[in-house]
């Protein structure tokens, strides 16, 4: 992002006055997205060993226009639905998981855009713009003396000027900004005030214009290598209509951790089918070898494709879940929705993080005893220490033990809907 937002929505009908080629609807997204996968699969075992970022991959994005894919159409995007992306986070992981968890990420913080900055005329014209330019988003929600904990913040906004002419200034100490050197914009969380409480905090749009990023610490990592989730010291400023309107707590719960949730468990899915696709060679190679025999392999290879299979149907329902949750707060007053339906969507996506997590991980430790040292080595076709060593950040990305002890408090809270239904 070169410069600020130059003009307001206000001064255009709409963004679908602009000429843009935006994605076709499927199957031409899908096609578009296994060019991509192929590209990053290319540069895999690169980005993993020099701990770059996956820059051909996303310039195959760029040039396939899907960085606007979960853009609503009105303002130049594809306007694909939350599972349509899933699938594409799903294909892009089986070429390489640190393009599709960058690719997820920045989606994640479309998503949020989309759902609750789209009434703003600042808003929308970003949307149009990121459609128009293909930019990238990325987020700054951790903090030094915070940890991981993004419902709460340390820092605070600053603001300066005449009501309608108000400017924010923001100064974050940030662990990990994923991608941050090579973001076009950051949403950032911070205190609404100087006064306000940690838990008080709105989400903001920093564009790259406007932003200084002092690099405080390296991302020499054990997988996921390509995010380059190095440490910041962020100084933001912008204009007021840059805060999003809604407060980040709803923003968090309505929308950056369900989608965050489902997106993650769809890269997550995307590896383990990758590894999969190898044992299922590797497999084919060896009854080749001794025809008429089914070798010792075959067991661990139907349970790893079970698990496998099991990952995906629960991703499934989960997207299926989130339709509804987002149909009735649209489509309804929010209030009307009954509590124990609020909280069973919240554990849902909680345990869809946790298992989807743990799963992938299992499938991937028996892809490596199906292939034996075929798939322990480094640069053969059967190759998952890349797979393996990826997937180890699921687990950690939210401590799977702090969703636990969340998910244990939301069932606490919850009754069941129906008798003999958890």
């Amino acid at each position: 992002m070169t410069a600020p937002l130059a003009q307001s929505a206000a001064a255009q009908p709409t963004a679908a006055g602009v000429v843009l080629s935006a994605v076709e609807t499927e199957p031409g997204w899908r096609a578009a997205a296994q060019r991509c996968a192929a590209v990053a699969a290319q540069f895999a075992d690169a980005v993993d060993r020099e701990a770059r970022f996956p820059h051909e991959a996303f310039e195959a994005l760029k040039r396939e226009r899907l960085l606007s894919a979960m853009v609503p159409a009105t303002f130049g995007g594809a306007g694909l639905s939350l599972a349509d992306v899933g699938a594409i986070c799903e294909i892009l992981a089986q070429g390489c998981a640190s393009t599709a968890m960058v690719y997820a990420m920045h989606q994640i913080q479309v998503a949020c855009i989309e759902a609750h900055g789209s009434e703003s005329a600042w808003q929308r014209q970003l949307l149009a713009q990121l459609a128009e330019h293909q930019w990238l988003l990325a987020s700054a929600t951790s903090e030094e003396t915070i940890g991981g904990n993004m419902r709460t913040s340390a820092c605070s906004v600053e603001l300066d000027g005449e009501p309608g002419q108000q400017r924010f200034r923001v100064e974050k100490l940030a662990p990990t900004i994923s991608y941050g050197a090579h973001a076009d914009g950051i949403l950032v969380t911070a205190r609404r005030t100087a006064e306000s409480a940690a838990a008080d905090q709105v989400l903001i749009v920093a564009l790259r214009a406007e932003t200084q990023l002092e690099k405080r610490g390296g991302w020499d990592s054990m997988g996921m290598r390509g995010t380059c989730s190095e440490g910041f010291r962020l100084v933001a400023t912008g204009l007021a209509e840059q805060i999003l309107p809604t407060p980040f707590a709803d923003i968090a719960d309505q929308t950056m951790l369900p989608v965050s949730h489902t997106l993650w468990a769809s890269v997550w899915t995307g590896v383990a089918s990758d590894a999969v696709n190898r044992a299922k060679a590797f497999f084919r190679a060896q009854a080749r070898a001794k025809p008429g025999s089914i070798p010792p392999a075959g067991l661990r290879l139907a349970e790893a494709v079970g698990l496998l299979q099991m990952m995906q149907a629960r991703l499934s329902v989960a997207f299926d879940a989130a339709r509804a949750a987002h149909h009735a707060r649209h489509g309804g007053c929010q209030a009307d929705a009954p509590l124990s339906a609020m909280l069973g969507f919240a554990s849902d996506m909680n345990t869809l993080k946790t298992s989807v997590s743990n799963t992938a991980l299992q499938v991937v430790q028996e892809v490596l005893m199906i292939c034996g040292m075929a798939g322990y080595k480094n640069g053969t076709e059967y190759s998952v220490g890349r797979h393996l060593r990826d997937l180890y950040s699921a687990p950690l990305m939210i401590n799977n033990d702090r969703i636990a002890q969340n998910t244990a408090s939301l069932l606490l809270a919850q009754r069941p809907a129906a008798p003999g239904r958890a």
